[in-house]
């Protein structure tokens, strides 16, 4: 009786040390949100509601100081969720199929310098990279292109972190600001470029490995951000058409691109007290159309964070449904509607959750939130926050130059919702990778 009783103190003991090291070793990141607030195990906390941190991925591990877009792939064989997070010096990839444990599998280098503006997308288990660029630095603006890379490779790596190659480079043109993808038609329209006065540059995907141009359009002017569709909505006479919209600093614009040797605007939109009309999204029956300006809340043009939502019923004639501001005062950057909840990356206030079931009356709910941007000393998860205030005052602000280098553009970059596992990834421009999931 004594022997069985020191056997079982012996394993309780032993159990103990063991649940200690993978607390230690596994779930070092994660953390509970509990009456408003997340603490890891490192100590740092976090403002949320609703949603837990189940783990991150730093600055520091992916040899990068800054991170921007991020987007997610699932492989279609294997069921396993992967991050491709845009960072400076180039796109990480990480595997979050346990989320508790994300593996840094690599980096693709950037194609020619540093940069703080990447953006990718994934089509066909290949991912589409472009990356803006200064005025000044001309060669990069020639000669980066879109960097295109076969996610399938991320199934063999075996002695992670590994540095990648582009298994093509598209050249038609040198910067780009965004890259928008309609994976019903299998087209890219690279946004921002230096083709076609920064507006519609189509891309054929047909062979995703080598894509080519289709065609361009630059009578709408500059696109800063974009998405395309093949529409299914509410206004018959465009029904089954390839529609872009896109946020072009001062205006909404929607252009028919199915015929890329004729593209025509359909229509343009305005709304009150533009300043930079930066990014925007469609509800899933593509009747309204949520847009974020990233200037307005900066410039004190509005009082709270503000997303403005246009009715779409009528494509040759859009409409203001209504603006909605939300209980937050930080600047909104960007944000992707998934069936009724509408996903924000909102800077220093994080990933906002917001239930749009009703917007037909007009009626947009908060129902939670995980604030990536701790203020606290050293919250950078390896990089202290003064530090990144420097790097952050070194270069010129994020999208517009008349902003100046300001601390309210820190922060969620932008937030992928898509994932069959309801995990919801996000870039923060100071920390890295962040992976959360609703309680």
């Amino acid at each position: 009786m004594k022997n069985y009783a020191l056997f079982l103190l012996i394993l309780f003991l032993f159990s103990a040390c063991d649940s200690e090291d993978y607390d230690e070793l596994d779930l070092k990141s994660k953390a509970i949100c509990n009456d408003g607030i997340a603490i890891n195990n490192s100590g740092i906390s976090y403002k949320c509601k609703n949603y837990d941190l189940m783990g991150l991925v730093s600055l520091e591990t992916m040899d990068a100081t800054r991170a921007n877009d991020i987007w997610g792939w699932t492989d279609t064989l294997t069921g396993k969720e992967f991050a491709l997070i845009g960072l400076d010096n180039g796109t990480g990839f990480v595997d979050i199929s346990d989320p508790i444990r994300p593996i840094y599998l690599g980096k693709l280098p950037t194609q020619t310098i540093s940069t703080i503006w990447r953006d990718l997308k994934v089509y066909k288990n290949h991912v589409y990279i472009v990356a803006d660029f200064k005025k000044s630095s001309t060669d990069s603006e020639k000669d980066h292109g879109v960097q295109v890379f076969d996610l399938t490779r991320l199934n063999s790596v075996t002695n992670p972190p590994q540095v990648f190659f582009a298994d093509f480079v598209y050249k038609e043109h040198g910067k780009g600001h965004n890259i928008a993808i309609n994976e019903d038609s299998g087209y890219a329209y690279s946004l921002g470029t230096n083709t076609y006065s920064g507006g519609v540059h189509a891309i054929n995907l047909a062979n995703p490995k080598a894509p080519v141009f289709a065609g361009g359009f630059a009578d709408a002017g500059y696109t800063h951000d974009a998405q395309v569709v093949n529409y299914n909505g509410p206004d018959l006479d465009h029904k089954g058409k390839e529609i872009y919209v896109g946020s072009n600093e001062d205006k909404v614009v929607i252009i028919d691109v199915t015929d890329k040797k004729n593209i025509n605007i359909i229509s343009s939109v305005e709304y009150s007290k533009t300043q930079y009309t930066h990014q925007g999204w469609f509800t899933d029956d593509q009747k309204y159309f949520i847009v974020g300006d990233e200037n307005d809340e900066y410039k004190k043009e509005v009082i709270n964070t503000r997303s403005i939502i246009f009715d779409f019923t009528d494509l040759d004639n859009p409409v203001l449904h209504f603006e909605f501001e939300n209980t937050t005062d930080a600047i909104d950057h960007n944000g992707y509607v998934h069936k009724n909840k509408f996903y924000l990356a909102s800077y220093t206030a994080g990933l906002r959750v917001m239930d749009i079931s009703n917007i037909d009356k007009k009626s947009i709910i908060e129902i939670g939130f995980f604030d990536t941007y701790n203020e606290q000393e050293g919250a950078g998860i390896g990089n202290s926050l003064d530090s990144n205030r420097t790097s952050h005052s070194q270069d010129d602000d994020h999208d517009n130059p008349k902003k100046g280098n300001a601390a309210e553009f820190n922060g969620a970059w932008s937030v992928y919702p898509y994932f069959k596992s309801k995990n919801i990834i996000i870039s923060d421009i100071n920390s890295g990778l962040f992976i959360v999931k609703k309680q």
